[in-house]
Order: structure tokens, then sequence, then C-alpha cells
């Protein structure tokens, strides 16, 4: 088998061969500043594209929500396939993740503007529609094409497990500051009050958020070019190591290895959980604000306070996840993100500060979730590496973000049907009934709390990359990089003490082996430099005592 081995390649901006520069805060602010331009576009879409075409251009949100699930479902099948062709492709000087990702971001951000465009406002119907659903399919075509290779570069930029914390964190901070950004400024820019009621700013046919979708597009650029030249790209798989006697093995294998993998099954079954709690939650929240306790301000002071709560549990991330492991973390904050969301279901309140409070505990589930997901991802990328001696990135990166696109589109399709249900009014001047607004609080609260259970669920029961596991794969993998296969570093790190269900305790000795293991382990040994523990010597040490 091949190995994975740290690249001596280009520098970040695509130059010739040198010595690579080693990992350090210009990689964490790119790729910091690249998720802050892939969020907010996400953010504005996830949470402004229903209101706009709901309540600006007067289509039904089942209409909307329709369009939600057979887009994320058509996006989801997408990611799979950028994922496989992006495995497949050549490496590139520049870097192969960096260079695809810019290549498509210009048409990108030029859809994220269209989508919001109100010529066709008295148009019939129909071309509403058909406006609303090209525009959209053909943005999440896009979004594909750089979110793939953007997602798949962590773990490209560094093999160490503290690194990629570090870019996970850093990567949930940029995706929350853009969202900060927008939830503090977007409902004050796009809401005005009139007479007592919040109504879109400008009222039938304004041009409110093609403004600001200009400059979410424009940020997300600027954001896409400060990653592409700050980031380097350093470990790479063999060339040889995916192929099989000389052939490359077909995409349907890529996918069907992947997701025979209980790892990735079980991050892709509670990511997709999640998402539906999250993005359902992002959605509805904003008319709970605005329609239930009837200020925009609400929606803000909510946006500051997830923000604030990101900051609180940042430094705390790296810590607790070498103490616990990222499992137990993620376990623990759906649980948390659950309980407070059940609860605000049950008392009921219409006061508006009870309800942040319930909303800043789902904060902390969420920041807990996702300040270290990313991480989670590049954890099943190496156990897959090490349980069948494949590595394709993007092809994983893929299979996780097919979950993401199904979660996204479930809640897209739970918020339509949910608005339909509750008997929403659309226009930019409508005013809800007591009844509409009782209704809209119970679903905005019990359909996430449900979702954040299911979660909490998945990770229990079948996401297996407890923190001994994560540890064992990271030292297989050191091993490998030795120049050994993969079943050689397995051997050898079998031989160190070192198991998936922890490490043998100093001075201990491991179980008698065979003879032949034992021997072709001490040769391995004496080749890459990787100390064992030998049992025969050991035996023979407490003999001559």
């Amino acid at each position: 088998m091949g190995k994975t081995h740290s690249s001596k390649s280009a520098s970040a901006d695509g130059g010739s061969s040198t010595a690579v520069r080693p990992f350090g805060w210009r990689d964490k602010i790119g790729y910091m500043c690249g998720d802050f331009g892939t969020d907010f576009m996400f953010v504005f879409a996830g949470t402004w594209f229903m209101i706009f075409y709901t309540k600006v251009m007067g289509i039904p949100g089942t209409i909307v929500g329709t369009l939600f699930l057979l887009a994320r479902v058509l996006d989801a099948v997408m990611d799979v396939t950028v994922g496989v062709v992006v495995d497949r492709s050549k490496d590139h000087p520049g870097g192969k993740f960096r260079v695809t990702m810019m290549r498509f971001t210009a048409p990108l951000v030029i859809l994220s503007f269209l989508m919001y465009q109100t010529f066709a406002i008295d148009a019939d119907m129909w071309v509403k529609i058909v406006y609303m659903s090209v525009t959209y399919v053909v943005w999440c075509f896009f979004y594909s094409c750089v979110n793939i290779p953007f997602g798949s570069l962590a773990s490209t930029i560094s093999a160490e497990a503290d690194d990629r914390t570090s870019l996970s964190t850093m990567r949930s901070m940029g995706g929350t500051i853009g969202g900060l950004i927008l939830g503090i400024v977007a409902p004050i820019v796009i809401y005005q009050k009139v007479d007592g009621h919040q109504v879109i700013r400008g009222g039938d046919g304004t041009h409110i958020f093609a403004i600001v979708a200009a400059v979410v597009s424009i940020a997300a650029f600027i954001g896409y070019l400060i990653c592409y030249f700050n980031v380097t790209e350093r470990v790479h798989p063999d060339p040889d190591q995916n192929t099989k006697e000389g052939e490359k093995r077909s995409p349907l294998h890529m996918i069907a290895n992947a997701f025979s993998s209980r790892s990735m099954l079980g991050i892709v079954a509670a990511a997709l959980c999640l998402l539906v709690a999250q993005l359902f939650s992002n959605q509805l929240m904003t008319y709970v604000y605005t329609d239930v306790f009837g200020s925009a301000a609400l929606a803000s002071i909510s946006g500051l306070l997830g923000t604030a709560v990101m900051f609180l549990v940042v430094p705390f991330v790296k810590p607790l996840t070498r103490r616990f492991g990222r499992k137990s973390i993620c376990s623990f904050a759906s649980a948390l993100g659950a309980v407070s969301m059940l609860l605000l279901f049950v008392i009921q309140t219409r006061n508006g500060i009870v309800f942040l409070l319930g909303a800043v505990f789902m904060y902390f589930a969420l920041m807990g979730f996702n300040l270290v997901i990313w991480a989670m991802i590049t954890d099943v990328i190496d156990d897959i590496e090490v349980t069948r001696d494949t590595r394709e990135e993007a092809t994983c990166f893929s299979c996780y973000s097919f979950a993401r696109k199904i979660g996204q589109a479930v809640a897209g399709e739970l918020a339509g049907l949910s608005l339909d249900w509750v008997g929403y009014q659309s226009g930019a001047t409508a005013v809800q009934s007591a009844a509409t607004k009782t209704a809209l609080y119970n679903v905005a609260t019990l359909v996430p709390g449900v979702f954040f259970l299911l979660t909490f669920v998945c990770l229990v029961i079948i996401y297996p990359l407890s923190r001994d596991r994560v540890l064992y794969n990271v030292e297989v993998l050191r091993v490998k990089r030795k120049g050994v296969t993969g079943e050689e570093a397995r051997l050898l790190v079998k031989y160190e003490g070192i198991t998936p269900t922890g490490t043998a305790p100093e001075g201990s000795t491991i179980e008698w082996p065979d003879f032949h293991e034992l021997e072709r382990a001490r040769e391995l040994s004496a080749r890459t430099g990787v100390a064992i523990r030998d049992p025969q010597a050991d035996t023979s040490a407490d003999a001559d005592q």
C-alpha cells in the first residue's frame, strides 16, 4: 500500500517548488476568512431567501419549501459528484483544492446577488416561481463546486490533531462572524416599524434585498481571495495509494467506500439531524421575533448573543477536546440543545427576554458542536484511511456535505410547510393573528428540540470515534508517513502499546505475540526508528532480575 506524506510542493501563492512554510496563523486566518465567505452567503440564503420570496414576491411558503427540498436533494447529489471529480483530478502546483475553489467563486457570488431581484414582482406567478427556482438551483450547483474543495482543504493543511482542532475552531469563528453581521445588521436594515408592526423596508417592490445581497456577495468574494492567498496544502496522498492493480477505482466504489464506514454513517446521521434543528430554527426564529414578540431588535440581539457565546466557548475548545474528545463534547452539546428548546416549548413564554435566555443555551449547544465538527470530518477521513488504506478527502467531505444538504432540504421543506400549517399570511405589510403566532411559537421550539435529541442519539449509538480511537488513528498515520504501508503502520502501533481503546500504561507488556509477527515488528522498528515494546525483551529482563 502507499502512504500519505507531507508535501514540499508549491508555496501558498502557487510558486515553484520550495520548502513549505510551517503551519501557523496565516493558515488559520485564511481558512477562517474562507468560511466567512461561505457562511455569509449561506446564512443569508438560509435566513432571508424564504422571507424575500414569501413576503416580497408573494410566493406561497409551501412552494418555497418544496423548492428547498428538491433543490437540496439535487444539490446533495451534486456534492458527491463534485467530490469524486476533485479526488480523481490531478494535483496542481498551487494546490488542488485551493485552485478548484477559486475557479468557481466568481459565478457563485454573482448568482448570490441575482437571487434577490424584484424586476418580476408584477409578473405572473409561474414566472416568479421559474426565476426563483432557476437562480437558486444554479447557485446551489456553484456552491457545491466551491464548498467541497474548500472543506477538503482542512485535512491537507496539517496532519496534526491539534492543528486541525484550531482550523475547525477558526472556521467556525469565520462563519459565526459572518452570521453575527447578518444577524445584527440585516433585520435592522431590512425591517422597519409601521403603526407598531414590523414590515419590510420599502414595501412592495422594495430593492433592499438586492442591496444587501450585493454587499454579501462582494464580502464573500474577498473572503475567498484571502483564503486562497494564505492557506497552504501540505499533506497529499501518495499517487498510488488509491489505485488497485494500476487502475483507478470507479466513482461508485469511492462513494460506497465512504458510506460503508461506520464513522461516516455516524457523522452523516448526526449532521443531518443537527442541520435540521439549526436551519429550521434559523428560518423560523426571525418570524418568531418579528411576529410573535413584535421586535426586529430582538432578532439582532439574538445574533449578538450567539456570537458572544462563541467567544466564551472558543478558549475552552482545545483543552476540553484533549481531555474528553470531540465525540463527548458534541454529545453533551446536542443534549443541551434538546433540553433548552423543549423547555421553551413547555413553558410557552411570551416574554422576549425569557425566550432569549432559552436561545442562549441553544447557542451554547450549537457552538459546542460547530466549533469541532470540521475536525471530526478530518477524523473520519483519517479513520477511513486507517481501516481501508484509501484517502479520498473530497469524496469523504462531499458525503458529509450530502448529509448537510439533505438536512437543509428537510429544514426548508418543514419550514415552508409549517408556515402554511400555522396559517401564516404572506405580504410585506401582513399582520398575523393570535392563533398563528401561538402555532408559530410551538413549531419553532418543538421541531428543533426533537432533532437535537436525535443528534444526541446518533452520536452516542452510531458514531465510534472516541478520544482514544482518534489518538490511535493519528499515531497509525504518523508511523505510516515514515515510509511504511498501512498494514505495517498498524503492526508497529500495536507494539507501541496503543490501541483504539487506549494506551497501555508505561512499564506494562502487551499480549504475547505471534513469533513471526514480532520479528516483522522488530525489523520495521529498526527501519523506521519507531520504538516498540518487545514482550520477549521484557520477559528476559524480568528473568534476569
